[in-house]
């Protein structure tokens, strides 16, 4: 698993070429929290996979190609096949790679996950487990975790101080291996969010 580091490429850069065999692709932004849920879902799952960092503020001309819209994440097979669109990209990978499955298998359960996910704000503070799918780390905790990620660095942590099981899931996906290897530390957030809001072609590199 290489280049979540790396920086980003934009105008006049050289487009990538073919994705290896065995490998998966995925195009991304740092910072993004669309992208964090299907590079969270790859590593949870072991995929081998590489990252291309696009810059947003400055997107390169073959990206459209990509995904005519501009926007991450995408994901690319080796067989030239491309995905879009952060929630169907992780139930992809959940399939294609069915070693470790982090959706369920039971259709009534996946689907139970799925209309938690639709509406999870509403779900809250009824939340009886400590993960929202049940007692342990699923898919839906990976979809919905880098919002809560952000709350820090957008001073924004007072809003869950009033529900004790929210605050409870946050401190257990904290301990996640797999959160903790894609963590981004608060001052990095905030001179990413700074820059971007200044709408800088600096912003998606910040702190490289």
């Amino acid at each position: 698993m290489s280049g979540g580091s790396a920086r980003s490429l934009g105008k006049g850069s050289a487009p990538p070429g073919p994705v290896p065999e065995g490998l998966i692709r995925v195009y991304s932004m740092r910072f993004c929290p669309y992208a964090q849920r299907t590079r969270l879902v790859l590593t949870a799952k072991g995929i081998w996979h590489e990252v291309i960092n696009i810059n947003l503020k400055n997107k390169p001309e073959w990206f459209f190609k990509k995904n005519p819209s501009g926007l991450v994440l995408v994901l690319e097979t080796s067989q030239g096949q491309l995905i879009c669109e952060s929630a169907i990209t992780c139930e992809y990978l959940d399939e294609a790679y069915p070693e470790k499955k982090l959706l369920p298998g039971d259709p009534y359960e996946k689907a139970c996950q799925k209309m938690v996910f639709k509406s999870f704000s509403k779900v809250l503070t009824d939340k009886k487990t400590t993960f929202f799918g049940g007692n342990s780390l699923s898919m839906i905790d990976y979809l919905i975790w880098p919002w809560f990620e952000r709350l820090e660095a957008l001073e924004l942590n007072e809003r869950v101080d009033h529900t004790p099981a929210l605050k409870l899931w946050m401190a257990a996906m904290k301990k996640d291996p797999t959160e903790s290897s894609l963590l981004t530390d608060v001052k990095t957030f905030q001179g990413f969010f700074n820059l971007y809001l200044q709408n800088s072609p600096e912003a998606c590199d910040y702190g490289l």
